[in-house]
């Protein structure tokens, strides 16, 4: 039982005031007013008997005390926002067969926890599920060799295709670990390294393309990679920069140390991932699986990449169904 005080918004609020040091920004993330934020975390420091930030810096900084109470404050929320996911309920139990496509964007955090949970829901259905870029599930969903995808959206409406929008990527500047301080002001200076290209096929280097041509910016071409990270790896090696997303950074963990993360200096826009199924396929299904993956990408990702990167916050979002 917790003690009187100690609510789960507020190790929420703890929780994101830890790793911004900002009020304001702690209410973005949590959607409170900040007078609320600041009045959550009095609240919680006083069930405690003890400060969990030192309010006199800005930004605040958590105190030797509050260091050791966020640890046990994030795996707690974890554990929940987890449970929270994977205790969602889906009746598919009516469905002979479900094929389905996921953007393999997924393929480390998400793809195996939701394929679990649709098994779970397939008590009698033959299952079929595929991962692949964002235009090879475009063009099997325009074939009808699949039922349901999850992919990048084109923008554009696909006749007979019903489109359930979940997740708002913007995109963002990848570059070599201390080769720029600050691109926005050192903008002239990107032609110092190439940079680094999607496979032109691809839908994101398309849609990267287009930005680029809008913002009026013409980079030598030099490197043109299939790969999210094999590219991610060139710009680790300081080979040149790249412009991604922070769900295509969240899954190369294992360069974070060797690359700094920006703002997108010329002009932010913004990808939307969508869950897509057949205009005669189920309404409910669809949707469900889109709330599924809501829950799954906020925990799993969304948190994990706003916990490392703050300013992601209001930006890389689920979008509510």
């Amino acid at each position: 039982m917790l003690m009187k005080g100690v609510t789960l918004r507020g190790l929420e609020v703890f929780e994101a005031l830890a790793k911004t040091g900002s009020v304001a920004q702690t209410a973005e993330i949590t959607g409170l007013s900040q007078p609320a934020v600041s009045q959550q975390l009095r609240n919680l420091e006083k069930a405690l008997g003890a400060d969990l930030v030192d309010h006199s810096r800005r930004p605040m900084r958590v105190t030797p005390a509050g260091k050791s109470f966020l640890a046990r404050t994030e795996s707690v929320l974890s554990e929940l926002r987890l449970a929270q996911s994977e205790l969602t309920v889906m009746d598919l139990t009516h469905l002979s067969t479900l094929s389905i496509g996921l953007i393999d964007d997924f393929d480390n955090d998400l793809t195996p926890r939701l394929a679990t949970i649709l098994a779970d829901s397939l008590t009698k259905c033959r299952f079929k599920m595929i991962t692949a870029p964002s235009h090879e599930i475009t063009k099997a969903m325009e074939e009808r060799s699949l039922q349901v995808a999850v992919s990048a959206s084109t923008g554009q409406l696909i006749d007979g295709i019903t489109e359930y929008p979940v997740i708002r990527d913007p995109f963002i500047l990848v570059a070599p670990r201390g080769h720029f301080t600050n691109p926005k002001a050192e903008i002239s200076g990107l032609s110092d390294l190439p940079l680094l290209r999607y496979a032109r096929e691809q839908l994101i280097s398309r849609q990267i393309e287009a930005h680029l041509a809008r913002q009026k910016l013409d980079f030598e071409e030099r490197f043109e990679i299939g790969s999210h990270l094999a590219l991610i790896a060139m710009v680790a090696r300081r080979v040149g920069w790249a412009v991604t997303t922070p769900l295509g950074y969240m899954r190369a963990a294992r360069f974070h140390d060797q690359i700094d993360v920006f703002p997108l200096p010329f002009g932010a826009f913004s990808r939307t991932i969508s869950v897509f199924a057949g205009a005669d396929f189920a309404d409910e299904v669809p949707r469900d699986i889109a709330q599924t993956l809501r829950h799954l990408v906020q925990s799993q990702m969304i948190d994990p990449a706003i916990s490392q990167q703050p300013w992601l916050a209001g930006q890389l979002r689920v979008i509510a169904g």
